[in-house]
């Protein structure tokens, strides 16, 4: 099937065979088969690299009227935004900003790229862009399994579905078990096939060569080391190093930002080349510690990639080996979920990772989007990923993942927190005002798709209980969001976050609030991630605790959950010494904060204190302290 005979603009058909695209791959053509261009539901599920972009442009170019574009994670946004804003006559937005904002001038576009999170939040606040889509894309549709992502995505879903009937939805995913079950939830039809562009090997390496699921073997022999080496990493600096001298770039996957940096600087020793330009940018966008050791590896052609770096570096990392500047690439698996950074030859040295408890193996679906970022059309002959045996047999890994399907995709809505998250938010959007509607939406979501009615009812009953003790609804004559729960929707709190928030406020209201006051006040909410506390810091927190008492909305010896919020409270005051005049790079080496990890603090605790604000305002409560915070940080 021919570029040419599809029904699109003929600039956007030109665009196209300027770039190569005359003829669609089998997947793509399949898909127009469907009636992908002919306003069909439908859920795509095809390898990496099996032109899933394009299944996407040709739906949300037919469509007769503007479209979404659902993506899990910013920096994909980003990317798809510029893709989408290449084509010409097409008008794009995108929107991945202030959760709270409902960014109107949005309206109008032809397809506004956003994260599931923030149509969510555009939904609650009734935003013009989100009122009636004609198509809706979900990038890496599998996302709805995920326990962080998964339960907004499906509620965002259920309620588009149910607000607009016709909207055409199409998901995508490479790596799903059960594509079937998602097609038949979203009523649409299902197109499955293992087609690829380029060949995927995949094989495990032990005893010097690497033996492939086809049988073929390929020796890379492991140099001998020192008598301490670890012999995982002596193994995966051969396969890099073998894939750098037939021409190919490398990504090798670890289980932390630790061992990311570490498998890096090991890399530098093997002579693969230079990014000496990148190295000078990575300087100039920011001279911590951190980015002092990735521009050391940028000088011998080796990157890492971690959530610590900052943005600007992840995203020239990602470039710099997308141009083939940088020969390789040591990455936790985030960089596997859907960013387009694919390599010639993925090795994935740990397939075990610290879950809180204990060492866990990795799942099947995660370790195969690994493995997908192998091989790169137009660039590569073939893909390679590797899977180092270490400690475990090549047979049991070989059991484990290779030819393994991945697990299969099941609701994370029933879990008790993020359902009253979605209950207080569809009462507080008014699109349910009684028990009975509150079924009848919650039917329309994967979680009733795959449950009996019974536990949808109870589950529900839980969660209106909950809110209510939290004053977060008002049973008393049908059922809604009180004002202060409306609020805390608007505002894109958790319930949760938004009770700690009100009581903390009208403790506020009684003292003499300081800058710290406020960043305690959010600092102590779930909605903001603050890590743990090593060993050598807790006194020193506990002391400045206890110096700074006064100072915050919650006493010391009545907190529950203390050694969460002694975490808040080390936040509060890295936050604290930023406004106090400290620079980024400052804070960052002296609280040991990765800038990446500091960042998202200064951007969540941005949102929570505006949020804050907008709740003393509801309140009655005149707390300038908040704002002004907000506005120095």
């Amino acid at each position: 099937m021919r570029v040419a005979d599809l029904p699109l603009p003929a600039a956007v058909r030109d665009h196209l065979a300027n770039r190569g695209i005359d003829e669609l791959y089998p997947p793509q053509a399949a898909a127009v088969e469907a009636g992908v261009c002919d306003g069909e539901r439908l859920v795509v599920a095809v390898p990496t690299a099996s032109g899933k972009t394009l299944i996407a442009q040709l739906a949300l170019l037919t469509a007769d009227g503007p479209g979404l574009y659902i993506v899990p994670l910013r920096a994909l946004a980003r990317e798809k935004y510029e893709e989408f804003a290449a084509l010409p006559g097409v008008s794009v937005g995108i929107s991945t900003g202030d959760l709270a904002d409902p960014e109107e001038e949005l309206a109008g576009n032809d397809v506004v790229v956003a994260t599931s999170e923030k149509v969510d939040s555009a939904i609650r606040n009734g935003a013009g862009w989100v009122e009636s889509p004609a198509c809706v894309v979900v990038d890496e549709v599998h996302l709805l399994g995920s326990e962080n992502r998964g339960p907004t995505l499906e509620v965002t879903l259920a309620t588009l579905r149910r607000r607009t009937p016709d909207v055409q939805i199409v998901g995508l995913s490479a790596t799903v078990a059960n594509p079937g079950a998602i097609a038949d939830w979203l009523d649409a039809d299902l197109v499955a096939d293992d087609w690829r562009p380029v060949d995927l090997q995949i094989g495990i390496h032990a005893d010097g060569q690497v033996r492939f699921e086809d049988g073929t073997t390929r020796p890379v022999p492991v140099p001998d080391a020192e008598p301490d080496a670890d012999a995982a990493t002596e193994a995966t600096a051969a396969l890099v190093s073998d894939a750098a001298d037939e021409g190919g770039g490398a990504l090798a996957f670890v289980r932390s930002r630790r061992e990311a940096e570490a498998l890096a600087e090991r890399l530098c020793d093997a002579g693969l080349g230079t990014a000496a330009d990148v190295a000078v940018d990575a300087l100039e966008a920011g001279a911590t510690s951190t980015g002092e050791r990735l521009a050391a590896c940028l000088r011998d052609g080796v990157a890492f990639h971690h959530a610590g770096l900052r943005s600007t570096h992840r995203r020239m990392v990602e470039a710099a080996f997308r141009a083939r500047q940088v020969v390789a690439v040591c990455a936790t698996p985030t960089l596997a979920a859907g960013v387009n950074v694919p390599a010639r030859r993925v090795v994935i040295r740990d397939q075990k990772r610290f879950d809180g408890d204990q060492m866990g193996w990795l799942p099947v679906l995660e370790v195969h989007q690994m493995c997908g970022r192998a091989g790169r059309p137009g660039l590569d002959p073939y893909g390679e990923a590797v899977l180092v045996a270490g400690d475990e047999t090549a047979a049991d890994l070989r059991e484990r993942y290779v030819g393994a399907d991945p697990e299969a995709v099941e609701s994370k809505l029933a879990e008790r927190a993020a359902l009253r998250t979605h209950v207080l938010s569809t009462l507080a959007a008014g699109f349910a005002a009684s028990r009975s509607d509150l079924l009848d939406l919650f039917d329309a979501t994967f979680y009733a798709y795959g449950s009996p009615v019974r536990d949808l009812v109870t589950t529900l009953d839980d969660a209106l209980g909950d809110l209510d003790e939290m004053g977060m609804v008002d049973r008393s004559d049908g059922l809604a969001a009180t004002p202060v729960g409306a609020q805390v929707s608007r505002q894109y709190l958790s319930p949760e976050g938004g009770a700690k928030v009100v009581d903390g406020l009208r403790t506020m209201a009684g003292i003499q609030p300081t800058t710290l006051t406020a960043l305690e006040l959010v600092c102590h909410t779930p909605d903001v991630r603050t890590g743990w506390l090593a060993g050598d810091e807790r006194a020193a927190v506990y002391r400045f605790a206890r110096e700074h008492a006064s100072e915050f909305v919650r006493e010391m010896g009545a907190v529950d959950a203390f050694e969460d919020w002694l975490t808040a409270v080390r936040t509060a005051r890295m936050l604290t010494t930023l406004v106090d005049g400290a620079d980024e790079d400052e804070v960052v080496d002296r609280f040991g904060i990765g800038p990446g990890d500091l960042e998202s603090r200064i951007e969540r605790a941005r949102w929570l204190l505006g949020a804050a604000e907008s709740l003393a305002a509801h309140l009655e409560l005149d707390l300038p302290v908040l704002s002004a915070t907000r506005e120095a940080l």
